[in-house]
């Protein structure tokens, strides 16, 4: 993408939005202020190529080479950049047909990703398959409400991660769906799916006060909303507290930029989610004061 396009697509359709306290101040004194860049992926589906020209849906968009270039340029702009997937990356091509995963978690590596969390279809191999690509990937899985006791992933997926960015400790966890009635039993075994909000809770607790986290990010394949009364983002952000940042997966939703929700306390928590099959990646700019008080501003930029 060129440079000129990408100031356009990021400038438009985006807003300050207050996270924590931090008056929406005008963009001259940013300079006074550190900058976190979170950008994030989900349900890439195995996509390694660009789509071809002819495509009638997606011509000429996605491919791993053009997302490396976009990540590559993003990261020279601000080194306090973290990159994140939320899950589903198995399953759609003939590259996972043929090489089981092994691919997607290489090229994943090369793009430096810092974490990711797993969908259902990166069951598709059954848990053994998925556990014997894991030598692959130089980055680590993260999900708090699937508990793999008593199978080959226990101990190889942590429920959550901690980094530091300029000064900036950031708590991210992972939330799986339940994969009863998507995955067929002999391929997850004897995983046991948590209730994602009561596990959000036990997450956010430990992130925010034991840990001191600034910034708290939940990585969800749980899916965007739903007409029903199954668990969705949406429902997590109303239903919880302290979580900044629900990046999504699953429903393959793509929003321009990110969906504001009121939590339990009536602050604000941000929903994104950036389609499927790699042809966005989702861009989300938190600043924070001297007191660690914060703002955010989100967009989805086409690869």
């Amino acid at each position: 993408m060129k440079r000129r396009n990408f100031i356009q697509q990021a400038s438009a359709g985006t807003a300050l939005i207050s996270l924590g306290g931090l008056g929406l101040q005008s963009f001259s004194t940013i300079n006074s202020f550190k900058k976190i860049t979170i950008l994030h992926t989900n349900d890439v589906h195995s996509h390694i190529d660009t789509f071809p020209a002819d495509d009638p849906r997606n011509p000429n968009q996605g491919g791993v080479a053009r997302r490396a270039t976009l990540i590559d340029s993003i990261r020279k702009e601000n080194p306090n950049t973290l990159l994140l997937d939320a899950g589903d990356i198995f399953q759609g091509t003939p590259y996972f047909n043929y090489y089981g995963g092994e691919l997607e978690f290489k090229l994943m590596s090369k793009l430096k990703y810092d974490a990711a969390t797993l969908g259902n279809h990166d069951f598709d191999n059954g848990i053994d398959g998925l556990y014997a690509q894991l030598p692959h990937a130089e980055f680590e899985f993260i999900s708090a409400n699937y508990d793999f006791t008593n199978t080959v992933m226990d101990t190889h997926c942590k429920p959550y991660r901690i980094f530091k960015k300029d000064g900036i400790t950031i708590g991210v966890f992972g939330l799986g769906i339940e994969l009863n009635g998507l995955v067929t039993e002999a391929n997850y075994k004897e995983t046991k799916y948590l209730d994602p909000i009561e596990i959000s809770q036990d997450m956010t607790r430990i992130l925010k006060d034991e840990k001191g986290c600034d910034l708290v990010i939940c990585l969800s394949h749980l899916g965007y909303d739903y007409n029903s009364n199954k668990i969705s983002d949406i429902k997590l952000a109303k239903a919880t507290k302290n979580i900044d940042l629900i990046i999504g997966g699953h429903t393959h939703t793509f929003l321009s930029k990110p969906t504001i929700v009121k939590n339990l306390d009536g602050k604000n928590t941000l929903v994104n989610q950036v389609g499927c099959y790699g042809i966005n990646v989702g861009r989300i700019d938190f600043y924070f004061d001297s007191n660690k008080n914060s703002s955010a501003k989100g967009v989805s930029i086409g690869v």
